[in-house]
């Protein structure tokens, strides 16, 4: 048969073999074995990150909550569970009905830093470690300098207080 350019037209169909498949299939299982690792710690690192990211978005939830209430708030760490949250200081009968609790990323680790602290107590709400947020939006001066977040794969990072008491920042490394 002739098709209407005057070229014959071949009905056998090319396509690929059954060992051509199974060599790709077997180049592609190499390729991605060596992917995987690299690609796993990527994803700790990034949960590390964005942990990092959200305990400081409740930070600044804590502070414009004392602020906008004219009560202290607490932000509260369980170092054991990888808990965390913010209440009031002192609840009513009620308790807080607008405290927030959050828990860490399974890959992640929390540790509260006491470090060189003013002359009183470090505060603690329910026996755990905590960051004092005044009215004014203020540190307390004897609430923890650091929180450092560590992942199994050994990365870290660390909220430190600023020195004008107002806010932490994230870091690399604990200066």
């Amino acid at each position: 048969m002739t098709l209407a350019i005057g070229q014959a037209s071949d009905r056998r169909r090319r396509a690929f073999t059954l060992v051509e498949l199974i060599l790709v299939l077997g180049l592609m299982m190499v390729a991605v074995s060596m992917v995987a690792p690299r690609l796993s710690g990527f994803v700790r690192g990034q949960s590390l990150g964005s942990e990092a990211r959200r305990l400081a978005a409740v930070m600044h939830a804590g502070q414009a909550r004392a602020v906008s209430e004219g009560t202290p708030i607490v932000l509260w760490i369980d170092e054991k569970t990888g808990r965390y949250g913010i209440e009031i200081e002192t609840p009513g009968e009620k308790g807080d009905v607008k405290a927030d609790r959050f828990t860490a990323d399974e890959n992640v680790r929390l540790a509260v830093v006491q470090g060189q602290n003013g002359a009183g107590a470090p505060p603690m709400f329910n026996n755990l470690p905590a960051i004092r947020f005044w009215a004014d939006g203020s540190v307390d001066e004897n609430s923890p300098k650091k929180v450092q977040l560590t992942t199994s794969g050994g990365g870290q990072l660390w909220l430190i207080e600023a020195t004008d008491r107002r806010h932490y920042d994230i870091r690399d490394s604990n200066e």
